[in-house]
C-alpha cells in the first residue's frame, strides 16, 4: 500500500464505544461517551454503571466533521456529556429514528445509504450505513434500531468497518460478502441487559473470531469491551478466543487516548 494512503488513517480509542478516527483532514467520532466513571443509567430493573473514565475529555477534541452514532437510545453509547458534544460536530449521522429524536443537524441514514465528505485537500470519504441488530431477532423491537458504518476513500487498502452495537447475524455476513475490509472496529464485550433476557447484545469473543474468519485478512480492533458493568466478556476472553483459533496476529487492542496510525497496526 502507498505510504501516503496508510498515513491518512489514525484511530484514537477514547474508551467504551468512543473512538476518534482521522482520515486525511477529516475527523469522525463514534458513539460519544464522556461522562466520568460511576455515571450510571437505569435500563429496566438493571442499573448500568460506567467503571472507567474516558481517556480524553470532550474538551480535548476540536470540532469533528461527523459523529457516527450507532444509536441514541442507550446511555452507554450516548451519555449526557456525549449528547452535549453533538452540537460541536458539523453533523451527526445516525439511524432515521435517532435523527428524528435528536433534531438539529442530525441526519438519518437508511441501511446501505451513502454520504460523502471532502476535506480541504480534496480527499473524499464515503460513509455508508451498515446493517446492525442489537441482539437476537426476537428482541429487535425492544432493543431498538442501530446502525454500523463503512468508510471508504480512494487508494485505501480496503474498507474500514465500524460495527456499532450488533451481534453477528445475516446482515453482517452480507457486509463481508460486499466489501473487502482492511480494518474492523468491533463492539465486543457480549453486553447483556436484564430486561432483554440472557442473550448477548453485542459481539461475543466467539462471534468476533467468526467475523474474522469471514473477513479475509481484516485487522480486528475490539472496542466497547470495557468500562461498563453490563459486559460479560473482556479483553482476556477475546484474546483467548483469537489465540485458540490461531488468529492472534489479526487482533489489535489500541492504547487508550493515543492515536495509532494504520501502518502501526
Amino acid at each position: 500500500m502507498d505510504q501516503t494512503i496508510i498515513d491518512q488513517l489514525h484511530i484514537t480509542h477514547i474508551g467504551g464505544p468512543t473512538a476518534l478516527i482521522e482520515i486525511g483532514q477529516l475527523l469522525f467520532l463514534t458513539d460519544p461517551t464522556f461522562e466520568p466513571a460511576e455515571y450510571q443509567y437505569v435500563a429496566g430493573p438493571q442499573v448500568i454503571r460506567k467503571t472507567a473514565s474516558p481517556a480524553l475529555p470532550a474538551t480535548a477534541l476540536g470540532r469533528v466533521d461527523a459523529v457516527l452514532l450507532s444509536h441514541d437510545q442507550h446511555g452507554d453509547n450516548l451519555d449526557p456529556a456525549g449528547r452535549a458534544f453533538l452540537s460541536r460536530a458539523k453533523q451527526v449521522l445516525s439511524t432515521p429514528v435517532a435523527a428524528q429524536r435528536l433534531g438539529g443537524h442530525a441526519r438519518g441514514m437508511s441501511t446501505w445509504e451513502t454520504v460523502s465528505l471532502r476535506d480541504a485537500s480534496g480527499l473524499e470519504v464515503r460513509v455508508t450505513a451498515m446493517p446492525a441488530r442489537h441482539g437476537p431477532e426476537e428482541i429487535k423491537e425492544a432493543s431498538g434500531p442501530v446502525t454500523g458504518w463503512m468508510l471508504e476513500w480512494e487508494g485505501q487498502h480496503g474498507a474500514f468497518y465500524i460495527s456499532g452495537d450488533t451481534v453477528l447475524f445475516e446482515g453482517v455476513e452480507e457486509i463481508v460478502r460486499r466489501y473487502r475490509i482492511a480494518v474492523a472496529l468491533l463492539n465486543c464485550g457480549a453486553a447483556r441487559a436484564q430486561r432483554l433476557g440472557p442473550a448477548p447484545l453485542t459481539f461475543t469473543a466467539a462471534e468476533a473470531v467468526q467475523f474474522a474468519k469471514l473477513a479475509g485478512e481484516a485487522i480486528i480492533v475490539p472496542i466497547h469491551y470495557e468500562g461498563w458493568s453490563h459486559f460479560s466478556e473482556g479483553r482476556a476472553e477475546i484474546e483467548q478466543a483469537f489465540a485458540a483459533a490461531g488468529l492472534e496476529r489479526r487482533l489489535r487492542f489500541l492504547p487508550f487516548g493515543q492515536p495509532v496510525a494504520f501502518n502501526e497496526m
